[in-house]
């Protein structure tokens, strides 16, 4: 929360103001594409007005984003600790959304390459698994180093990183399971993200925990995790633009066509003649829900104050550390396990439910 007061002077602290700021902004960010997003509901074809306000209006909707960015920092401070707070479970349900974005990746680029057909794609699929995996368990290895310190006793720390380890070598045994539909790549980017996720939650720990081996170098590693965090954010929003460009069953909404779906014959020249007319009055289905992509916007703004102010964990420890503490710990530590469990259920799913469709 906003408690960097000092008592005796009864004036706000720099870091205070600095973490004030940060959240006014992202609740401008929210609230514009939170608008937005509730405005696209029911979108199914481009008949709808809402279709030209969602792909034009560029120079309105800046100048709404820039008067709402000047209106927040008119709001009084018990706005902002309430949607501090609110911006907790937000950015959890952007982490979530992070992986399922992750996992489409990884699933949509093992099946462009089996698609091809070709031995020397096989063999590259391979070649990029084997070297994740490499990747992976020399990590936490270097893990084992800089946060397991001689004569300390780590034992949590060691916990995270051996099951970390553990989790890679299931992963890469049930994706090979015969009766498990799986390939060895998703396996093992998932095995990679989970290690960097790792790390991260570890080098977050608090400047003056003995087992944070890297905590004489805590500015420059706090400055690096967040600058991986915010990069993992701009990748995660850049890629549901990308997808959201195309027609796939990602951000499709539940009427948007599949392709590759045969099409009814027509019966006679009449229903020939009045479909041709119907179409100059009938536009096409979206090809992607515009309320769930402006919404993934909304969570990511919410996710970015978090980050910039370290889950408010900085002002905490009395550190003028961003990222560091034991919430962003522990936050980063149950993304790894929530990863790990959407890939596993990804995995088994079609085996449960054999008639829906999984990424």
């Amino acid at each position: 929360m906003f408690t960097g007061i000092n008592p005796s002077t009864h004036h706000p602290s720099k870091e205070w103001y600095q973490e004030n700021a940060v959240f006014r902004v992202s609740l401008a960010n929210f609230l514009f594409f939170g608008v937005l997003s509730l405005i696209m509901i029911g979108v199914k074809d481009q008949n709808d007005r809402r279709d030209s306000w969602h792909h034009g209006g560029w120079i309105l909707k800046t100048v709404v984003w820039a008067l709402l960015i000047i209106l927040m920092f008119f709001l009084p401070n018990v706005v902002i600790t309430i949607y501090e707070k609110i911006s907790i479970f937000g950015s959890g349900l952007f982490l979530l959304v992070q992986v399922i974005m992750l996992l489409d990746f990884t699933y949509t680029w093992n099946d462009s390459w089996v698609e091809k057909d070709e031995q020397k794609w096989y063999a590259a699929l391979l070649a990029v698994s084997v070297g994740c995996y490499i990747a992976a368990f020399t990590f936490s290895g270097l893990l084992f180093i800089w946060f397991n310190p001689a004569g300390q006793d780590c034992g949590l720390n060691v916990f995270f990183i051996v099951m970390t380890m553990i989790l890679a070598f299931g992963y890469a045994m049930l994706a090979l399971h015969p009766q498990v539909n799986g390939s060895l790549l998703p396996a093992s980017v998932i095995s990679v993200y989970s290690a960097y996720l790792l790390y991260t939650a570890l080098s977050s720990e608090p400047r003056d925990y003995i087992c944070n081996g890297l905590h004489k170098k805590s500015k420059g590693v706090s400055t690096s995790t967040l600058i991986l965090g915010m990069l993992t954010t701009i990748l995660s929003v850049m890629y549901s633009a990308i997808r959201a460009g195309s027609s796939t069953t990602f951000l499709s909404p539940p009427s948007s066509p599949k392709s590759g779906g045969r099409k009814p014959l027509l019966q006679s020249e009449d229903l020939e003649d009045g479909k041709k007319e119907k179409k100059e009055t009938e536009a096409r289905p979206v090809a992607y829900s515009y309320m769930f992509f402006h919404l993934i916007f909304a969570l990511a703004s919410m996710y970015s104050g978090m980050l910039l102010t370290g889950w408010s964990s900085s002002q905490s420890d009395g550190s003028d550390l961003i990222d560091v503490g034991w919430t962003t710990v522990w936050v980063r530590i149950c993304t790894q396990w929530v990863t790990g469990a959407l890939y596993v259920w990804s995995l088994l799913a079609p085996l449960i439910m054999p008639d829906r469709e999984f990424f």
